[in-house]
């Protein structure tokens, strides 16, 4: 049995959260009571707690609303708080969703239900997902996160099928013929509508009676009953006069929402049913931080494809935010409650809140500028309580110091326009979130209708053909961050490859990935100041050719990574995500701790490295070294690559299988057939030939109708070539274009290996086998040269430094392994490599039915292969001078980079 739901089944919560969840000690002594009317005593106590949360446990199951009045008597305690119902064999866990109706905050507990015995592996899983990691300790946002993540099912529902219904409502004003821009604008407006019914902007549920009571069934007047509300909300009380019966209630909004005259076309019956099904949820759980997965499940692949776009899971964002700037000052927090004047730092603390300007110029739909503003109001709001508590004031001359944190502080730039309308709104429904907050623990809230603050969110125009100044002016107190489009080389457009271009200036570089215009511009806005910046991107910017043009010039200006997570598979909150490989990467100028943070697995949780010193352009903790393209080995010993042979015979020299035994049969041609290796014979398996011919006599041709033929047919090809050295070529048709063949054993190197593989693919041909031109070559008479390409010092390399075609690994003679920075080896050390390389070998050949690429499936690598690999790498690493039991890829790196720069440095 799993050892939690043991610990559940024998109620000994106690011990599950502070042995096995490690939470800390209870911080309420005294059990909280309840007398029933019939003067039964119900009883809780608070076995653990965390940063304001806190576990209560009650050993009786009195029925839903016992279990509420129980509840509230708890939260004049504990605002935060999990509660353990049970008897002898069933538990109830429960959490309180809140909500505001009629001007105050109510809430109301969501139920998970465990029964003694009964196999549930969910309820396993809620309970891993709130263990406290105390190597990275969650604050106590972070941990109300996750426990509402576990316990909250009821929010999250809302969440989904909040989603669902804007996507059935973006379907049917489709349909209808509305314009594009109007569904836009008018589904803001309809989502910033269900949220006020259900967060006390007007009395509750005022446009959900507004549809069901003043519109038609068929739909008949829906669209001119939704142009009249539209123009009203932005008519001021000055000049609205008596209202008609069907618009009272609804208040002057103002703002941007709904100034802009649009008029909708006849609507239908289903979207009248959308909306009304809509208004039924609950808005008021609904994180504004989905609108991007609702965004995107309403748009077509296609257009995703073209844009680039990416919607980021608030797990990243916060991945990218909290080390870039809230971390900083939530330890400023702590740490201005430790100070004498408790009060000045604290105030001082507030007013750095208020100073601080954020700016994500890929926008989208808001998620990285929701989370900012609505971390740095949490952050306001725990100040603020903090004062109250010590100045025992009253929260109203708090009121009156006014909001530090506001909506005009933030600031998006976004190219399509329906994101920026769903950005606009949201981040008025994240401020009336942080409102209600505001009453539920300090009683008050400003007034936000008519709307004065908003924030800035320019549309309509790519980030990259915008000055960011004119938006907002550059200062030390800006950050910016954000998830910019992911275009790679071959997807992006002739105008985003000329945006790239103005951009970069004259540090254009042909590998640069769509995604680092960014860079470019954040260089250019921040270039007399020491602002910070981090983007989400993909793994390609740390990887092969792309790295020096692109963080040379960072360097070269002062900029230091101050934080980095290396490779992980990136989470969208949509559906269908994309399977994408992300780095996140911070910079400033400023002397922080660099703070780097690794993954087991892509799908691993991250793990901060401690110790880190400097974090170099490979998200590697070392200094900041380029690898540049080399033309020869840093150690001779590696041997020269180069590509195989390259026919440029129109397939005439080339022998399919099926075509095989014609040449066998023939006396002549049979003596020059030889074996052919490609890409796809290397890896995959399968039989192919060529005539390999530089040894054939004149005579040879004359007796052969197969060589006659066959070169007639190379002449021809040839010769009716545009390249004149082609042509030239006609004359030694018998002879391949190009020819690098050995005349000793060779190493034979596929161009590309899938990144799945534990290890570099490559085998050992004798010289009467041909490789083709899709795979390198280079001689390896003894078997040295393979058994280096094979270890995992190689492989962390070639990983490192390497490019990617898609996903796969892209081999670069020169630039991953003339640049391997082998040791020189001994004698003894060279002998000893061998030998554990032909283990190797041996062992594959105990396979002879499966193809190179079939030996290294993951799935299914033999334990002889695996063993036999572990053997050659403690060879190696001994060579390197590292101990390889215990080696992590990043002790590799640290030691493959440290060799390098000496070696390189050496050869200057």
């Amino acid at each position: 049995m799993n050892r939690l739901i043991e610990r559940v089944e024998s109620h000994n919560y106690r011990d599950l959260f502070l042995k096995d969840l490690h939470w800390s000690a209870p911080t309420h002594r005294q059990p909280i009571a309840l007398t029933t009317d019939e003067g039964e005593t119900i009883t809780a106590t608070n076995v653990s707690s965390y940063r304001g949360v806190s576990v209560w446990v009650c050993d009786q199951q009195p029925g839903s609303t016992l279990e509420a009045q129980l509840d509230q008597l708890i939260a004049k305690k504990s605002v935060d708080r999990l509660i353990i119902f049970h008897d002898e064999t069933e538990q109830t866990w429960r959490w309180p969703v809140r909500r505001s109706v009629g001007g105050s905050t109510t809430t109301r507990l969501s139920s998970h239900r465990h029964t003694t015995g009964q196999e549930n592996p969910n309820f396993a899983h809620r309970l891993q997902s709130i263990q406290i990691d105390w190597k990275q300790p969650p604050d106590a946002t972070g941990l109300i996160a996750q426990v509402r993540e576990a316990f909250d099912v009821e929010a999250q529902n809302e969440t989904r099928q909040a989603s669902k219904l804007m996507a059935r409502m973006y379907t049917s004003l489709e349909a209808c013929g509305t314009p594009e821009h109007d569904i836009s604008v008018s589904l803001a407006r309809i989502l910033f509508l269900m949220f006020g019914d259900d967060t006390d902007m007007w009395q509750a549920g005022l446009f959900q009676r507004f549809i069901a009571r003043h519109t038609r069934p068929d739909a008949s007047n829906l669209a001119d009953r939704l142009n009249e509300l539209f123009t009203w909300l932005d008519t001021t009380d000055r000049d609205r006069g008596e209202p008609p019966e069907h618009l009272r209630g609804f208040k002057y909004v103002n703002g941007g929402i709904f100034n802009e005259p649009i008029s909708l076309p006849a609507l239908k019956p289903e979207f009248r049913d959308a909306v009304l099904e809509a208004c039924q949820r609950d808005w008021a759980t609904v994180s504004p931080a989905i609108f991007g997965s609702m965004f995107q499940s309403v748009r077509d692949a296609k257009t995703r494809r073209d844009l680039g776009e990416h919607y980021t899971s608030e797990e990243n964002i916060l991945k990218t935010l909290n080390p870039l700037f809230l971390d900083e000052l939530r330890a400023d927090f702590e740490l201005a409650k430790s100070k004498t004047n408790e009060k000045l730092a604290l105030n001082r603390l507030r007013d750095r809140l208020g100073e601080i300007r954020f700016l994500d110029p890929a926008c989208g739909c808001g998620n990285f500028i929701i989370i900012a503003y609505r971390e740095l109001r949490e952050l306001e709001l725990q100040i603020m309580e903090r004062l109250q508590e010590i100045t025992g004031d009253h929260p109203l001359l708090l009121a009156n110091l006014g909001l530090k944190v506001n909506l005009d502080n933030f600031y998006g730039i976004e190219i399509d326009e329906w994101p920026a309308k769903i950005a606009e709104t949201a981040m008025f429904l994240t401020d009336r979130q942080a409102d209600l907050k505001l009453i539920e623990r300090l009683g008050w809230a400003p007034d936000r209708l008519p709307i004065q603050r908003q924030a800035t969110i320019i549309s309509g125009v790519s980030a990259l053909r915008i000055d960011w100044k004119s938006i907002l002016e550059p200062s030390d107190k800006v950050a910016i961050a954000g998830n910019p489009p992911f275009l790679g080389i071959s997807l992006r457009s002739d105008e985003q490859k000329r945006e790239l271009q103005d951009v970069w200036g004259g540090r254009y570089h042909g590998t640069l990935d769509y995604v680092t215009g960014w860079h470019a511009k954040c260089l250019d806005y921040f270039r007399e100041f020491d602002g910070r910046w981090a983007f989400v991107t993909t793994n390609s910017i740390t990887q092969g050719e792309a790295v020096a043009p692109l963080f040379e010039p960072i360097l070269q200006e002062g900029w230091k990574i101050k934080f980095a997570h290396r490779s992980f598979r990136w989470t969208s909150e949509a559906a269908g995500q994309a399977a994408v490989h992300c780095v996140i990467i911070g910079f400033t100028k400023g002397r922080n701790k660099p703070r780097l943070f690794d993954y087991a697995t892509p799908t691993s949780p991250p793990e901060e490295q401690s110790n880190v010193t400097n974090i170099s352009p490979y998200l590697t903790d070392g200094p900041n070294i380029l690898v540049t393209q080399s033309s020869k080995p840093l150690n001779p010993q590696m041997g020269e690559v180069i590509y195989g042979n390259k026919p440029t015979d129109g397939g005439n020299l080339v022998v399919e299988v099926e075509d095989v035994e014609t040449v066998r049969s023939e006396k002549t041609a049979a003596r020059f057939l030889r074996r052919y290796i490609g890409a796809r014979e290397l890896l995959h398996g399968g039989e192919r030939y060529c005539l390999w011919l530089p040894e054939m006599q004149p005579e040879d041709e004359r007796v052969s109708p197969v060589l006659r033929e066959r070169l007639a047919g190379v002449r021809k090809f040839r010769s009716e070539s545009k390249a004149a050295s082609t042509r030239e070529a006609a004359s030694t048709p018998h002879l391949f274009r190009q020819i690098s063949q050995p005349s000793t054993p060779y190493l034979c190197i596929p161009a590309h290996v899938s990144e799945a593989r534990p290890y570099f693919l490559a085998s050992r041909y004798s010289p009467d086998v041909i490789t083709s031109n899709a795979n390198f070559l280079t001689a390896d008479d003894d078997g040295f040269v393979f058994a280096i390409i094979s270890s995992l010092m190689f492989m962390t390399w070639q990983r490192t430094v390497g490019g990617r075609i898609k996903s796969d690994l892209r081999f670069n003679k020169l630039l991953t392994w003339n640049t391997f920075p082998l040791p020189h080896m001994s004698a003894a050390t060279r002998a000893a490599i061998v030998l554990r390389g032909r283990y190797i070998v041996h062992a594959r050949e105990q396979q002879p039915e499966l193809s190179l690429a079939e030996l290294y499936d993951p799935s299914r690598i033999s334990n002889e292969l695996l063993h036999a690999h572990h053997e050659l790498d403690r060879e190696v690493d001994r060579a390197f001078g590292i101990n390889g039991e215990n080696a992590t890829e990043l002790d590799r790196q640290r030691n493959l980079f440290s060799r390098y720069e000496k070696l390189s440095a050496a050869k200057k």
